[in-house]
């Protein structure tokens, strides 16, 4: 899906083509345990 959306960005030049490759990238690339440890603060709340 990144190459896809860099290419018509690359061929376009469209800002909002741009802007929605580096959220897809973001998301690609985030800790994918991040969310389990907000998961678990959530379940267990520390006090």
């Amino acid at each position: 899906m990144l190459d896809l959306t860099w290419k018509f960005f690359s061929q376009t030049g469209s800002i909002d083509t741009y802007l929605l490759f580096k959220e897809l990238e973001k998301e690609t690339f985030e800790d994918p345990y991040s969310f389990e440890e907000e998961t678990a603060e959530v379940d267990f709340p520390l006090t």
